[in-house]
């Protein structure tokens, strides 16, 4: 909880909570007349303005330009969200309008893509979302075929139904039978597990083998260092441009700035590293991010995750004047509907 909002008394709390939602929902200043008719409050006008000078001095509360209304800053937002709204669970009807348009059967990436997609649209901001590494992911099959002396092409076909391609160079040469025994042996014992820990019991099995496996094992031992194929893009990003619809965000320079940074992605997948440490729904409004690019906009993320283990994260970027009642709940029950459509895809952790 905010610190400035032990120190807000009941009415405080009230007529900010209504100044937020005042502006969230028309855009405009808020002045004392609409918040005595809004906020519930049998208070005067007189009583009204001196509340909003005191939120004001604790700088939840700004008065734009020379208007006698006032907005709420990012600190204000702050307070609003940690403090002035109850967020239920994700009711039935937003997951099961989540569930029907997220794509089925079209593979992980086909997944991953169209949920960043959706929060897009349902948000009209922007969707983000990261990439699991392929050693998250248990393999189905895989092929070592030889294509010179010492270069092997790998074909791995994931759980998920994803195939990847590989060419890699190995340390010494490989017969044709000796690569498919080395197969045949990988796709006998270690089928339906990630990457991630084949390599380990592997290792394990090579010190307690038998001459006759000897050979197999350390060949599964070298080739598998550098079978894994690359992860290719670590963020998707979908509906950048919504944000030239937004009026908070007509300043061009603030668009060219965020426009290199989803272009750059370097940053957005630094923040979204931060969150997969975390547990649940985390919210940076303006500078929290740290990000220059995003001092005016709130970032709404969650974890999904399968069996415990988280894969990845994926939220909403957008400014601060962002519906946060119905965004919140909306990227909480993404997460959770993509961490259970990938959960046939995955090993156990």
């Amino acid at each position: 909880m905010s610190p400035s909002s032990h120190r807000l008394d009941p009415r405080a709390r009230q007529l900010l909570r209504s100044l937020v939602h005042q502006y969230i929902a028309h855009g405009e200043p808020v002045g004392s007349r609409t918040l005595a008719k809004q906020s519930g409050l049998d208070v005067s006008a007189a009583t009204i303005r001196n509340i909003m000078a005191d939120l004001e001095e604790l700088g939840l509360v700004a008065a734009p330009h020379t208007s006698a209304g006032r907005i709420p800053t990012s600190h204000g937002y702050r307070v609003f969200v940690d403090s002035l709204i109850e967020l239920p669970q994700p009711d039935e009807g937003l997951v099961r309008q989540l569930a029907q348009q997220l794509p089925q059967g079209q593979g992980t990436q086909g997944l991953l893509a169209g949920a960043t997609e959706l929060l897009s649209s349902m948000s009209h901001s922007v969707g983000v979302i990261t990439v699991p590494q392929r050693a998250a992911f248990a393999f189905r099959h895989i092929e070592f075929v030889p294509i010179d002396a010492q270069r092997v092409l790998v074909v791995i076909v994931f759980m998920d139904h994803e195939v990847q391609n590989r060419i890699i160079q190995t340390r010494r040469p490989y017969a044709p039978d000796e690569l498919e025994q080395t197969s045949n042996y990988l796709n006998r014992h270690y089928a339906g597990r990630g990457w991630a820990d084949i390599r380990a019991a592997l290792l394990r099995e090579l010190q307690d083998a038998k001459s006759e496996l000897e050979r197999t094992l350390a060949a599964a031992v070298e080739l598998s260092e550098q079978v894994l194929p690359d992860g290719g893009d670590d963020v998707l990003v979908a509906g950048q441009t919504r944000l030239m619809g937004s009026p908070d965000m007509a300043d061009v320079e603030r668009l060219r700035g965020l426009f290199d940074a989803f272009a750059q992605k370097r940053e957005i997948l630094g923040l979204l590293e931060r969150c997969a440490r975390a547990q649940g729904v985390r919210i940076f409004i303006g500078e929290e991010t740290g990000l220059a690019p995003f001092g005016g906009c709130t970032v709404v993320t969650a974890p999904y995750a399968v069996n415990g283990r988280v894969l990845g994260v994926l939220g909403v970027i957008g400014p601060t004047r962002m519906a946060y009642e119905q965004v919140i709940p909306m990227v909480q029950a993404t997460a959770q509907l993509v961490g259970q459509a990938l959960k046939p895809s995955t090993p156990a952790p």
